[in-house]
């Protein structure tokens, strides 16, 4: 992890679970981290790691159904770390209704966050570690729902298609990077079910935490630190992480 010490990692979604997780893995291990996310008193919360770690954890409050909140998150990137070498496009959505009893509305705001927000997170990134010609590395966080969408029998109407939209996604990203000959490694994802509050925010009923068995936040971190760690010649495609009962 030493070549990554000092780097920038951008991490959406930062505000709590996975994202959280993953900023704090990734500012112990010496990267600076800019947090994004909607909620600026959770980001601020993150910020006492500071006190610890040899990391600088900055936040900006940023709403990912806005284009312009973006641009300005990549833009304040580039302008004062030297541009992006990580990017890590956790933040996600999900509506609790069936395809056939679902609203336009919940159908776009899936969209919009779990495929749109992360090509244009992409997309910004790439502007970034292009023109600095940094060595760096994206990872897409999926679920098991973008390889299966049957998986388990949850009323989610939009969000599988979703996921198999952000997985064709960074299977494309991949493309294009060969074919540019960047030095840029891509990482999928696909978690099943962790517990975090993204269920219960969203509607979902937490009693399922009892039922079935489940990952914890640091366990995806710990992945994704796995594939940021291995050397700049592998690339690790895609992880995919199932819990096993306690």
């Amino acid at each position: 992890m030493e070549r990554w010490a000092g780097k920038l990692a951008v991490v959406t979604g930062a505000s709590s679970g996975i994202g959280a997780a993953i900023a704090k893995a990734l500012a112990t291990s010496g990267l600076n981290v800019l947090g994004l996310a909607r909620r600026e008193d959770k980001l601020k919360e993150l910020s006492s790691l500071n006190t610890s770690s040899k990391h600088t954890f900055h936040y900006m409050k940023c709403d990912l159904f806005d284009e312009r909140d973006i641009m300005k998150a990549f833009e304040y990137a580039d302008t004062n770390f030297g541009g992006v070498h990580v990017l890590v496009n956790n933040a996600g959505s999900v509506r609790e209704g069936t395809l056939g009893a679902g609203k336009t509305e919940d159908f776009r705001k899936v969209m919009d966050l779990n495929v749109i927000a992360p090509t244009i997170c992409i997309r910004e990134a790439l502007k970034s570690m292009r023109k600095h010609k940094n060595e760096a590395h994206i990872f897409n966080i999926n679920s098991v729902f973008g390889i299966n969408p049957t998986i388990a029998p949850m009323p989610i109407n939009l969000y599988p298609a979703s996921k198999f939209a952000l997985r064709a996604l960074t299977e494309t990203l991949k493309l294009e990077i060969r074919q540019n000959k960047d030095k840029i490694r891509v990482t999928g994802l696909y978690p099943a079910l962790v517990k975090t509050e993204f269920l219960s925010s969203n509607g979902f009923d937490d009693q399922i935490y009892n039922i079935a068995p489940y990952l914890e936040s640091k366990d995806l971190a710990d992945c994704l630190m796995f594939a940021l760690s291995a050397p700049p010649h592998v690339q690790i495609d895609d992880i995919v992480i199932n819990p096993v009962r306690r």
